[in-house]
């Protein structure tokens, strides 16, 4: 299983339209790493939903990776601002993923307190002038995050590599 972080600003799509909603698909990613990212994920993977462009922005919730290898169907819409006219059916350039509601997490973690218990290379959302909407996240560092919000290292015993 492996660890990744995605971002959305809350007036575009929040954790309370995931939790609502159940399952959504991640699509509008239009940053060619981002895609990569996104090409690697695989069914089961925890995602750490993050708040952008809010105050304070910072991770508030979880979500899991149900399908892969999806077409993002924005990108053939020439009504859709994520329109890529240089993209066909038959050879697409975006990929995204379905993800589903994990978790709504009862205190956000800010970016504040993510700066003040982790650096830079330990988690790439904290980087000065990162601009990437999805991202990996080490299991070290996920199992931090996990216990910083749930007081124990036992909540989700699944979790932990052997």
């Amino acid at each position: 299983m492996n660890y990744w972080l995605m971002k959305s600003e809350p007036e575009v799509y929040s954790i309370i339209n995931l939790q609502q909603d159940g399952q959504t698909i991640w699509d509008g990613v239009r940053n060619y790493q981002a895609r990569n990212f996104l090409r690697q994920m695989q069914p089961g993977d925890l995602v750490f939903f993050y708040h952008s462009n809010t105050n304070p922005p910072g991770i508030v919730g979880l979500m899991r990776v149900v399908k892969t290898d999806i077409a993002d169907p924005t990108q053939f819409d020439s009504s859709s601002k994520y329109y890529d006219s240089k993209s066909t059916p038959e050879s697409p350039r975006w990929q995204t993923v379905i993800v589903e509601f994990v978790e709504n997490f009862s205190q956000p973690i800010s970016l504040t307190t993510l700066r003040k218990k982790f650096s830079a290379e330990e988690l790439i959302v904290i980087k000065q002038g990162n601009r990437l909407s999805v991202m990996p996240v080490s299991d070290t560092i996920a199992q931090k995050i996990l216990a910083m919000q749930h007081n124990t290292s036992d909540r989700y015993p699944l979790l932990h590599t052997s």
